[in-house]
């Protein structure tokens, strides 16, 4: 058995190349042996170029601009869903506020006294 090359990085023109020749080739074993490559690799980066990547893949049938522009969407679509959140913790809050508000007695006379007294705190090293 051939032995294969570890963690090498292949660019996508390589991986287009191979691709294209695999569609020519009978035999994907040894143009796997050719490329150094394991076989299984060649039918991923079809897969990719084919718009129908593995989960754990890079979909290389689209290009770096579409890319970035999925990526943007994604990111607005997160940040939306972040605002929407926001939104209803703000009209919790805001309705909770109100309630606590109501549930509160006004007071109802002019110079009502106050709940608590006034400490005397401060007052003992003042003259009178």
């Amino acid at each position: 058995m051939v032995e294969m090359a570890k963690w090498r990085r292949h660019t996508v023109e390589f991986k287009r190349q191979a691709v294209e020749r695999m569609k020519t080739r009978e035999n994907i074993e040894a143009l796997a042996r050719e490329l150094k490559i394991q076989r299984k690799l060649l039918y991923t980066w079809k897969h990719q170029f084919e718009g129908r990547p593995e989960p754990r893949h890079a979909n290389l049938g689209i290009t770096a601009e579409d890319r970035k522009e999925k990526h943007h969407r994604d990111e607005v679509a997160k940040l939306k869903s972040a605002l929407a959140d926001k939104a209803l913790e703000n009209d919790f809050f805001k309705s909770a506020l109100l309630r606590i508000k109501e549930g509160r007695q006004p007071s109802t006379a002019t110079g009502a006294s106050a709940s608590t007294t006034p400490s005397d705190r401060g007052r003992k090293g003042k003259a009178r």
